[in-house]
């Protein structure tokens, strides 16, 4: 039986091209964003565009293109503020070249990461962005398909020449040399999580800065679980057994744990014990008193990782980016001050 109400048909570019008096061809370089069309004529197709309704068939576009336009993103968590921000600054920059975000929350399961990555490869996504692939079984599965993969914030196995990242072991380094400059001599630690590469590294820089000026940290409390209850319990422990003139929190999240913990004992910040951070998160410069903190450009990280997978899937559209932006640098609050013994 006929419908009462027969179906459309969807617009084509052939009513496109007739409706702005120019070529298939023009129409088809205007939408795929090609260079060789003057601008009347892209302003003639994009007006009837936009006069029809017109949406391009995405898979008729695949088939032409041989490219998806869509980018599987493998991200740890969602509710770690540094990872929104990395996703929102990547997203971005995708989306402006015309490429569309599979955002994808392992929450670090090997199994869930299994899944995603076998969707991701059913969607024939044209490259991954990954803050995390655990396995080397998963990365060889993105690799036998020859997906390209980019590394952000940390390195799995075999893709070290695709990694971008700031350079994590030398922002402990800064953090402990700041803080000997301000004649602390005393240094607690609160680390996590602590399978992350980037604590790992950071906890190594800070460790080497001190070995060189004959030092070792009074006290280090490691843990799993990255949350602000976590991470006051974690520099509870370190308080509950020494004292410290500062204590380092690995990321923010664990300094602003650090802080709330230094105020139930009593102690004032930065009077009797310093606190700084790593990362720079927006709440670092609300929590009282203000975090010092080292910034990492989280959301440059972002954009500089999807433009390196642009570069992966189309060198010859996209241009190779510029690493060498992403450096670190203290920001000085009033969570540090002069170590007490020194005043």
């Amino acid at each position: 039986m006929s419908s009462k109400y027969p179906k459309q048909q969807p617009t084509s570019v052939k009513d496109v091209a007739r409706l702005s008096g120019t070529s298939l061809g023009t129409v088809s370089r205007v939408l795929n964003k090609s260079s060789s069309v003057s601008a009347k004529a892209r302003a003639q197709v994009e007006k009837a565009i936009a006069e029809l309704g017109y949406e391009p068939n995405a898979g008729a576009r695949q088939m032409r293109s041989g490219r998806s336009g869509l980018v599987g993103v493998l991200l740890p968590s969602l509710d770690v503020p540094f990872f929104g921000i990395l996703a929102q600054g990547l997203e971005q920059a995708l989306f402006a070249n015309g490429y569309h975000c599979l955002i994808c929350n392992t929450e670090e399961n090997v199994d869930n990461e299994k899944r995603y990555i076998s969707t991701l490869i059913g969607q024939q996504v044209d490259g991954i962005i990954a803050a995390a692939v655990a396995t080397t079984e998963n990365f060889k599965r993105l690799s036998d398909q020859n997906i390209p993969i980019i590394a952000v914030d940390r390195s799995p196995d075999g893709i070290t020449d695709n990694l971008v990242s700031v350079d994590h072991q030398e922002g402990g380094r800064l953090m402990a040399e700041y803080l000997l400059r301000l004649g602390h001599r005393q240094f607690g630690i609160v680390a996590a999580p602590t399978h992350s590469m980037p604590i790992t590294l950071r906890l190594k820089g800070i460790e080497e800065a001190l070995a060189e000026h004959g030092l070792k940290p009074v006290s280090v409390s490691l843990g799993e679980e990255h949350s602000f209850d976590a991470c006051f319990a974690l520099a509870r422990s370190v308080l509950a057994h020494s004292r410290p003139t500062v204590l380092i929190g690995t990321t923010d999240i664990a300094a602003i744990g650090a802080i709330h913990a230094a105020h139930e004992c009593g102690l004032r910040i930065p009077q009797d014990i310093s606190v700084i951070g790593f990362d720079n998160l927006p709440q670092s410069a609300h929590i009282i008193p203000t975090l010092t903190t080292v910034e990492q450009p989280i959301s440059l990280l972002g954009e500089l990782s999807a433009k390196m997978l642009l570069n992966r899937i189309d060198p010859v559209r996209f241009v190779q980016p510029d690493l060498s932006q992403l450096s670190l640098r203290i920001i000085e609050r009033d969570s540090t001050g002069v170590a007490p013994q020194v005043l």
